[in-house]
């Protein structure tokens, strides 16, 4: 299996546009010094024959061609034209290139951005020439390609299990489902495995269970839909929806969006898809059944007598289906999204489950900003309540260059493995917001060696080879971010239950965002890449979200590493979030503080006691968010920064910084 997590896919099968090219007759305008800041190229790369026909123009509030189809028609092919790509070439070029390009109109998303579709594939040099022009009409707020995302390419253990039905409460879950226990250090002998770990990167999710098990709550899972299976509750499969919106994606017979989300099968073994998804880097490959391993990991069926657990097993799964062969696009996903959070989306019921808590396992390579679709998308659901949960990436780089795992308001997921250590294939950086276990594959965490069952995360999934097969209901291990992700979703879901259940304000997003960095776990060694402020605990979590402290009398403050920065910390007014630093002997130059962001926060500092605004040792209250306190030559000692919404706060980094002493 490829060890990339993302691909993207070009789809030869053409989609039938609304609107034919019309005549040209825009007014001509050059291209603005202004115009890169309205583009986003990205997501564009020259891998492969990678080539783009599907392109997604934001227009400004109040223009013409903000709700006008043929204006939109109108004003892409002038920008064909000064392009020059309206016109055919001479024959030494290739025959696919010497077609002149037309444009037509594919539809308009709930963000208010429209979708056009080119006659021809285009190069990466061909589309980004055509976004420049599109760029460069000031009427344009942004435009950027409608690109491929995919269901992670995760690791998966080499056999499936059969499933337990006669066997009494979840069989399973003590011998394969270490990383919903405490990962306390205690050893675990994992399926077939002859050698035992210690558990250092489980999600103390089974301990939360004495105070809520999710009931109440849904978790929208946009992947690739769910199939029937009796450790599932699929009593919201006809629910959930299909946008994958075109034939070759959806694998059926007609283009156009569907009721129910429902896992079709993503197999590319056979034509066309054989053809159109896979190359020496991305080999055929039979159903993933990824949705219901992802689904399962959330909300498996608990106590049942059958099979496994999951981590939050009183919530509800609404399935969405974005992903299908070869992935899905960025415009379905974006309307996803925004119809999972309850929002309106043109020739779709309105949701009647909407979620509080949105779980994406998938991605694709680009830098997602506030004004992508994408963006846009989250930032509607997060103003909802909802909370966006998504996958950092499986190419052990930094996820900055993923979307939607760099998408503003998110929180990310990175993978630890058994032993606490990052994943070797896990993606890092100061955009992840905190690790979950999403398994190490080998042996140890190692980067290579023999497989172990410890290796993998485990869960329900369908043994069928393209289509599901109804007779055929097992388990099976994967590993990847798209299994940490769901780790930290159930989290959430458990949280949002648990304040309903005790009948206490719900949090925002960005709350619950901030809960989860200030309980996680610290790692067991410092990671070899920065992955977040600890590992999940859903114990701790839920444990302070009702009220009941820390567990075991801790002072409450998330765990920062010198010299990493601990981003996406949100709040309200008023709201304080406490982080701590151990400063060793003969250290120098101490430096913690706040930064980026919007809204104002105030920086309260103690050294070895945790500060209130009214008692401390040091403080930074300026407008906005840059605050830092400097201590030229700090003492051996615990130093806590209590960080106090002065206005409403989003997005802030926190970071402590020394010079460590000589060795």
């Amino acid at each position: 299996m490829s060890r990339e997590l993302f691909q993207l896919c070009a789809l030869a099968a053409g989609v039938a546009g609304l609107l034919g090219s019309s005549a040209l007759h825009a007014t001509s305008h050059s291209v603005l010094p202004a115009a890169s800041s309205r583009l986003n190229v990205s997501a564009l790369h020259s891998q492969g024959n990678t080539t783009y026909d599907r392109f997604i123009v934001t227009y400004r509030s109040g223009t013409t061609g903000a709700g006008n189809a043929a204006v939109v028609i109108q004003d892409v092919g002038a920008d064909l034209a000064r392009a020059g790509l309206n016109r055919a070439v001479p024959a030494s070029v290739s025959s696919a290139a010497r077609q002149a390009v037309a444009v037509s109109y594919l539809r308009k998303l709930s963000t208010g951005a429209h979708v056009v579709r080119t006659s021809r594939k285009l190069s990466k040099a061909e589309a980004t020439s055509l976004m420049q022009q599109i760029a460069s009409d000031p009427a344009v707020a942004h435009v950027e390609p409608d690109v491929m995302m995919h269901a992670i390419s995760d690791y998966r253990a080499p056999k499936a299990l059969a499933a337990a039905g006669f066997t009494p409460d979840d069989p399973y879950y003590a011998t394969y489902q270490w990383h919903l226990r405490a990962g306390d250090g205690s050893a675990e002998l994992v399926g077939s495995d002859t050698t035992s770990y210690a558990n250092k990167g489980g999600a103390d999710i089974a301990k939360a269970w004495d105070l809520t098990d999710g009931t109440g709550v849904t978790v929208a899972v946009l992947d690739t839909g769910i199939t029937h299976h009796p450790d599932l509750d699929t009593s919201l499969g006809d629910a959930g929806y299909d946008f994958t919106s075109t034939a070759d994606v959806s694998g059926r017979t007609a283009d156009g969006r569907a009721p129910g989300g429902w896992d079709l099968g993503d197999w590319t073994t056979t034509e066309p898809w054989l053809s159109e998804c896979t190359d020496s880097a991305h080999p055929p490959e039979d159903s993933s059944w990824h949705g219901s391993h992802v689904s399962g990991t959330i909300a498996e069926l608990t106590n049942n007598g059958n099979g496994m657990a999951g981590s939050a097993f009183g919530a509800k799964v609404l399935p969405v289906r974005v992903l299908g062969h070869c992935g899905g696009y960025t415009s379905d996903i974006a309307d996803a999204i925004e119809w999972a959070s309850g929002g309106h989306v043109d020739g779709v019921p309105d949701n009647a489950n909407p979620a509080q808590v949105i779980s994406m396992s998938l991605g694709g390579t680009g830098v997602c900003t506030a004004t992508d679709v994408t963006g846009t998308a989250i930032a509607d659901a997060i103003s909802r309540g909802t909370t966006v949960v998504v996958a950092a990436g499986n190419e052990d780089a930094d996820a900055a260059n993923d979307s939607p795992a760099s998408c503003p308001g998110v929180i990310s997921v990175a993978a630890s493995g058994i032993t606490g250590r990052r994943a070797f294939y896990s993606n890092y950086g100061a955009g992840v917001t905190l690790a979950a276990p999403g398994g190490g594959v080998y042996a140890n965490d190692a980067s290579s060696g023999d497989q172990v069952s410890a290796g993998f995360v485990w869960s329900a999934i369908n043994g069928g080879a393209t289509v599901p097969d109804e007779t055929d209901y097992t388990y099976g291990g994967m590993a990847g971010t798209s299994q940490a992700t769901p780790h930290v979703s159930g989290t959430v879901a458990l949280v949002v239950g648990a304040l309903q259940a005790a009948g206490l304000p719900a949090l925002t997003p960005g709350g619950i965002k901030s809960l989860l960095t200030s309980t996680a776990r610290t790692f067991p060694s410092t990671p070899d890449q920065t992955i977040g402020a600890g590992i999940v605990d859903a114990y701790a979590a839920v444990n302070k979200a009702v009220g009941g402290g820390d567990d075991g009398g801790g002072d409450g403050a998330a765990t920062l590493i010198n010299g990493v920065a601990l981003t996406g910390v949100s709040g309200a007014a008023g709201d304080s979030q406490l982080y701590k630093l151990d400063v060793p002997a003969g250290a120098r130059g101490l430096v913690l503080r706040t930064f980026g962001g919007s809204g104002d926060v105030s920086l309260y500092v103690g050294d070895g006691t945790v500060p209130t605004v009214d008692s401390h040792d040091y403080v930074a209250v300026h407008s906005g968010n840059n605050e830092s306190v400097v201590v030229t030559h700090p003492v051996a000692s615990t130093y806590y920064l209590l960080v106090v919404g002065a206005k409403a706060f989003s997005n802030v980094a926190v970071q402590a910084t020394y010079v460590a002493p000589k060795p």
